[in-house]
Order: C-alpha cells, then structure tokens, then sequence
C-alpha cells in the first residue's frame, strides 16, 4: 500500500534525484558526464579543422599562432580543462595559466561551439593549434571568429605592453628620447567631481572602440583635450591617470625646443599610434613665442593636414593656465573637442582630499575650514596636498595647517569659484540628462543661472566684507565657465 501511494513514490523520487547530484558533485562524476555527454551529441555533428601552424612554410613566424595563443591563455575555459600549465607572470606574485601540449579548450562564439586542440606539428618540432567548428555554423562564424580574436588578441597586447615617456630633444637625427614610464596616477586618484571624472572616464572608453565610428564619418581617429587651470591644481597628474586610463605612450612635446614648422612636422610624424601627445603651457608659448614656430605652424600641428594623415589613434592634450587671452582660432571644435577646467579648491575639493590623503570623511574642523572657503579664500590641490601630507600622521594637525594656509596664503583667490567645479565642454555632444548651453557647455546638476551667481556673491561679499575682490566675478566669467 505504501508502494501505491503517489505522494511517497514523488518523495522517493526527489530524495533519489538529490543523492544522485550529491554524489556527482562530491565525487566529481558530473565532470565525466558531461565530457560522455558531448562526446555522444558530437557524434550527431561533423567538423571542420583549421590548422595554425607556429612556422609556415619558409620557417618564418605565424604571428596569428600567438594571437590565437594569447586569445586562448585569456579563456575562463581554461580553467576547466583536464590540465594546464601554471607559470609566473611579468608582475610580481603574478601567477598565471599557459595551455599545454594535447589540451582541448572548447569556447562558445553566437551560440555555436567551436573547440581548439593542442598538439605537436607533422614535423614534431613546432607547435601548432587545430580550430574545429561544426559545419553547419562554418558559414555563419567563421569569419566573425577569427575578427573577434583579432580585437582581444590587441587588447590583450596593448595591457602587456610597458609604457614609454617621450621628449623632443636637441640632439642630431634623433628626435624623441624615451624612458619607462611609471607615473602612479590613475582617474581613481586624481581629485575631480564624480560626475566630471564618470564622464571623462566614459569619453575615453567611447573613443577606444570608435575606430569604425570615425572612419565611417570620413574623419581621422583621434581626441583631443584642452586642460585649463591655475598652477598645481592637477592637469598634469590628469594626463599621467588618462595615458595609464588609455595605456598609451606619452609624447611631451617641448615647443621651445623646435626650432621650425618643419621640425615640428617631422615630430609629428615620428610619433606612433597608442600615444598621448602632450603640449603643456600652450598660452604662455604663444605669449613669449621664443622660437620659429609660427602661429599657423601650431594650429595646422593641432588640426591640419599632416594632423589628418598622421594622429590615428591618438590623444593630443593641451594644458593652459587661462584660455582668456588665446586666440579663439586655436580653441575652435576640431583642434580642440574637450575642454576641462581645473579650479582651485573649495570645500567639495577639500574634502576628496581629506579623504584620500588623511582617511578622513568627516571632522570636527570642517565647518570651519568651510566658512573660510565660502569667504573667498582657496588653494590649489597641490597646496593642500602638500600641507596634508606633511601633516598625515595627524588629521587634526594636517586640517589646522589647511586653515591657517587659507587665511593667510589663500585670501581671496577663491573669490569667483562659485560655479565653476564643473568645467566639461564638448563641442558636438549632446545628452538627454544634463542641460546642453548654447556653446556645447554641458553644466551638472545644480548648476546655476548667471543672475543666481551674482545673488549668491553679492551675498557672500556683503557676508565677508572683502569689498576688494566684488569685480572678479561678472556675468562674462560666468558664460564662458559654464
């Protein structure tokens, strides 16, 4: 009677289901069922091999057997596999996965499954990788496959690569002069407003994997940047944390150093692509212009023809400490697609720093190292980083000597800052949550209205009684910073 009841045959059922998965997985049994069960459904399909020898035929290198190699050493199937090979790495305690001879790595591509093989070449002196792929799927991913390996296998290479720094140097038939480069500056430490550094962070990933994008407009691949600001307030640091951001090499190009419009051509074009081209205090050259270079020499650098034929896949990054009295030829979209202002610090600043540099979030002293900034008194990051790590031992310390460099160093040089924190133009971009000015400006939330900018300092002025400093903020500064 028990035997007839259909409740305890259900529960019978269930309690022998769960053994057998127990069992499986404790014993590791599932690993060789579902190895006899792909052997079984392969015997429904027939493959297709493709040979990647190491050499061809004159013993010359296949370059696409270490791209396929490098793709496959990249798999999370490799895990997986029977065995494979543990072996260091270039960083240190870097420990990492190296497939072997005789290893199956299946991978999975549009739904198909596609299976590569390991093995000792006809000769058995090379190596060689064998692709199967079902032929029914032939057709349809063959060709996708092997541009999709293509991409990650240049991915892959460009993280491997070290890093170099250039510099034009005066010496005969050589240009450029190059070390290893290893600033530690990444956009996760630089100082910046969150949402200025998200969409910095998201203009860079766009323009990596806009190659086709840009070719398909007829247009050459490349960004270009203007960084503006006071001394020590970080455009350098930001160019070191967007070359690592990129992991491209670094061309610092000294202006004062070329002697021509033709030297600065041939410069030009023995840069490589990967690279972030770097020209820092472009107003205060064309200010001084100590060389031969000629205005029309720089701008046709920025955006010409030569420009057009040699900046592929390139950053191009100016650094400026006022933009106010450069020509706005040089400014225009197209020599220059981004502009980013870098302030001096106020109280939003201030704290980032206090955060990164002391570990700090919140202090007792912060109300009042926030009044002194809403009275018009500010430093540049560099000023209070400084004083913040000779200090770092002590947080209460290190925000004293914030407070006494402010009211002594830093009287007044905040005054007009209100504002200006968010500093990203973009000539032709547009955006659905944010408001887009007249002049390609795009301002973040909170942002003000010219006539909520005078309320707001004609406020702060009365406040502080510093009626020295009330013409420094007008309505032009206003409209030109966004």
């Amino acid at each position: 009677m028990i035997l007839s009841n259909p409740f305890f045959l259900v529960i019978v059922t269930v309690c022998i289901f769960v053994a057998i998965r127990v069992a499986l997985y404790k014993t590791g049994l599932v690993f060789l069922v579902k190895k006899w069960w792909r052997r079984f459904e392969d015997c429904f399909h027939v493959y297709q091999s493709f040979k990647v020898p190491e050499f061809n035929e004159s013993m010359q290198e296949n370059q696409l057997y270490g791209r396929v190699t490098d793709y496959l050493n990249s798999l999370t199937s490799i895990e997986d596999s029977d065995f494979t090979n543990l072996v260091t790495g270039k960083k240190p305690n870097e420990i990492v996965l190296k497939l072997d001879r005789n290893q199956t790595i299946e991978d999975d591509f549009l739904g198909a499954k596609v299976l590569w093989e390991t093995g000792a070449s006809t000769d058995s002196t090379s190596r060689s990788l064998v692709l199967k792929i079902r032929k029914a799927d032939k057709r349809r991913i063959l060709r996708p496959y092997l541009q999709h390996i293509h991409v990650v296998a240049d991915e892959l290479e460009q993280k491997k690569r070290d890093l170099r720094l250039f510099m034009n140097v005066e010496a005969p038939n050589r240009a450029w002069r190059a070390v290893p480069f290893t600033h530690p500056s990444t956009l996760e430490t630089i100082t910046m407003e969150a949402d200025l550094k998200s969409k910095v962070k998201s203009d860079l990933e766009s323009f990596l994997k806009a190659r086709q994008y840009y070719h398909r407009l007829g247009r050459v691949w490349k960004r270009s940047f203007l960084l503006y600001g006071p001394s020590g307030t970080g455009k350098s640091s930001f160019v070191a944390a967007m070359a690592n951001f990129l992991n491209y090499d670094v061309y610092d190009l000294d202006l004062s150093r070329v002697k021509d419009d033709s030297e600065l051509k041939t410069l030009l074009l023995q840069t490589t692509t990967k690279s972030v081209i770097v020209i820092e205090d472009l107003d205060r050259y064309l200010a001084e212009k100590s060389t031969g270079l000629s205005f029309s020499g720089i701008s046709n650098f920025m955006d010409g023809l030569l420009n057009s034929c040699c900046a592929e896949e390139r950053v191009m990054v100016f650094t400026m400490n006022s933009k106010d009295h450069v020509d706005p030829a040089f400014l225009r979209p197209g020599r220059i697609d981004v502009h980013i202002h870098f302030p001096l610090c106020d109280f939003g600043a201030f704290k980032n720093l206090a955060t990164s540099y002391l570990g700090v979030k919140e202090h007792k002293l912060f109300s009042q190292v926030e009044e002194i900034f809403l009275s018009g008194s500010s430093l540049s990051p560099a000023e209070i980083g400084e004083l913040m790590i000779a200090n770092r031992n002590s947080p209460s310390r290190a925000i004293k000597s914030v407070i006494t460099a402010l009211q002594t160093d830093g009287d007044g040089r905040g005054v007009g800052m209100f504002g200006r924190r968010v500093g990203y133009d973009v000539g032709s971009r547009k955006s659905g949550d944010e408001m887009v000015e007249p002049g390609g400006v795009f301002c973040g939330e909170g942002a003000h209205t010219v006539r909520d900018f005078r309320k707001l300092y004609g406020f702060l002025r009365m406040k502080s009684n510093r009626s020295s400093h009330s013409q420094s903020f007008d309505a032009g500064s206003a409209n030109r910073d966004g």
